[in-house]
């Protein structure tokens, strides 16, 4: 069965390497709590699967989504792993909250010997709005 996955934005990040450093920071016993308002429709689906950070309107890195859990206040934790898996850079909208990704969109591994990971995210993004990448 594939995967589902989700995708969200890291707020205020400037690069994936403030993003690395943000989830380092934040990471307890190896897990990061993630929350939000609602809990998915298709949580089941998500477990396993990744959450991809988007950074400048590209998505950079995942991480897996071991579960999910009730907090006191009435939110929910998305809980992933604390792992830092870079992929290779995609273009993606910026949205509030969280989407869902299908295993089928879903960016591949960031070793695809592309050298697009690389480009700076202004460079990227005309690149993009291009259509050259």
């Amino acid at each position: 069965m594939p995967k589902l996955h989700l995708t969200k934005v890291a707020f205020a990040c400037r690069d994936c390497e403030a993003l690395q450093q943000r989830i380092a920071n934040r990471a307890s016993n190896g897990e990061l709590r993630v929350a939000t308002r609602m809990r998915p429709k298709r949580a089941a689906e998500l477990i396993g699967g990744n959450l991809y950070w988007i950074v400048k309107h590209r998505l950079v890195a995942g991480i897996e989504i071991l579960r999910f859990e009730d907090r006191d206040d009435g939110r929910i934790d998305i809980v992933c792993s604390a792992e830092f898996v870079p992929v290779s850079p995609m273009p993606r909208r910026a949205h509030q909250g969280w989407r869902y990704l299908e295993e089928s969109d879903a960016p591949g591994s960031e070793d695809d010997a592309t050298g697009l990971g690389a480009l700076p995210p202004r460079l990227y993004g005309r690149l993009a709005s291009l259509a050259l990448v």
